[in-house]
């Protein structure tokens, strides 16, 4: 006699966000290709800054077991992963413009359902909880599979995967340049020679502008003279970085400025840095109030700005990919088994964070 009872879906391997300091690797079931959804292999996850300020002091875009996140539904534990690059392996109804096969990444959004999310919104990840995907839910990139919605798939054509991985972050820097209002021949200061540092001085040297970066860590400068992505490097703790930039621009001053590291000493630098009517942009999170001198912005009339993720802009960032404008691959400092995501790729960025850029987590090594 046949049963009556479902098959029961197969499980893939994941890494779980349970609490600060607390991520377990566990099976989960396979998640369900419905209408509307993409179901994708993944093949690479970078680890973000992001997932790191989760395991060192969230909860904070997870929502705490217990209080389901309004959109999504779900609370921790939930699978962590937004930075997310693999191939389409089955499509849903309705989705007619990919095909298994195809290589994608994710625009990892959370957002409620009434959203206009169209290219005639330029303010849909400012909409009200808003969260992301591998954060906030619905799924991650650090688990073998994951089922998302057509709209936040973007096909990538024929970039390596493992440079893909890194297309979200650097949607990241696109985003950031967006908001600066910066422009070809202008002069730029970024402050930190991070992962999000450094792609977003590869966006702006890819548009044409002339960058200084400055950073504590010699290996990170390293990284940014390598790269190619910086006209020049400044070490803070031996050069006066405000009197470098005004020799390099004539005694003008920068023309924009973008604040990666969310330290204040950075912060006033690129007060002193930029010249009168400068612009300087903020992209990184930061865990608590920073000080600021208002006499300052108010004399040199500075525009003070932020930046959060991207908006409309994976395209655009995925063509200076393809176009060759912007080279992922240097980038890539790592690439570890979804067993070893703690030991090898959280304790590295934490502890000895100037040897690595972007560890990438392969869900199947």
């Amino acid at each position: 006699m046949s049963s009556t009872q479902p098959k029961e879906r197969s499980q893939v391997k994941a890494a779980r966000y349970y609490d600060r300091g607390d991520i377990r690797i566990e099976d989960v079931p396979e998640p369900a290709v419905r209408p509307g959804t993409v179901g994708i292999d993944v093949a690479y996850c970078g680890i973000c800054g992001t997932d790191l300020h989760e395991y060192l002091d969230g909860p904070i875009f997870v929502p705490s077991a217990g209080h389901p996140h309004p959109v999504s539904g779900e609370s921790a534990p939930v699978t962590l992963g937004h930075e997310m690059s693999g191939t389409v392996y089955a499509v849903g109804e309705g989705v007619d413009d990919l095909k298994p096969g195809d290589r994608v990444v994710v625009e990892p959004y959370i957002l409620r359902p009434d959203v206009d999310t169209s290219e005639n919104n330029p303010t849909y990840h400012l909409s009200p909880d808003m969260n992301f995907i591998g954060l906030g839910g619905r799924g991650g990139g650090l688990a073998e599979k994951i089922v998302v919605e057509r709209r936040w798939v973007h096909p990538v054509g024929d970039v390596p995967l493992d440079q893909a991985a890194l297309i979200e972050p650097l949607s990241v820097g696109y985003h950031a340049f967006q908001r600066s209002g910066a422009k070809a021949g202008d002069f730029a200061l970024v402050g930190g020679a991070g992962p999000i540092g450094l792609l977003t001085c590869a966006v702006l040297k890819a548009m044409g502008i002339q960058v200084a970066v400055t950073e504590l860590s010699s290996l990170r400068r390293q990284k940014a003279l390598d790269t190619g992505v910086a006209d020049h490097v400044i070490d803070p703790a031996t050069t006066d970085v405000t009197e470098e930039v005004h020799r390099l621009t004539g005694g003008r001053g920068a023309d924009v400025a973008y604040e990666a590291t969310s330290v204040n000493a950075v912060l006033d630098t690129l007060m002193d840095a930029v010249r009168p009517g400068g612009v300087i942009t903020v992209i990184s999170i930061w865990g608590k109030p920073a000080s600021i001198d208002m006499q300052k912005l108010v004399l040199k009339e500075i525009d003070l700005r932020g930046t959060i993720a991207y908006v409309n802009c994976h395209p655009q960032t995925i063509e200076l990919v393809r176009e060759g404008r912007v080279d992922l691959a240097p980038f890539i400092t790592g690439t570890i088994g979804l067993d070893d995501l703690v030991t090898q790729g959280f304790d590295t960025l934490i502890h000895h964070n100037e040897t690595a850029v972007k560890i990438l987590v392969d869900p199947r090594a």
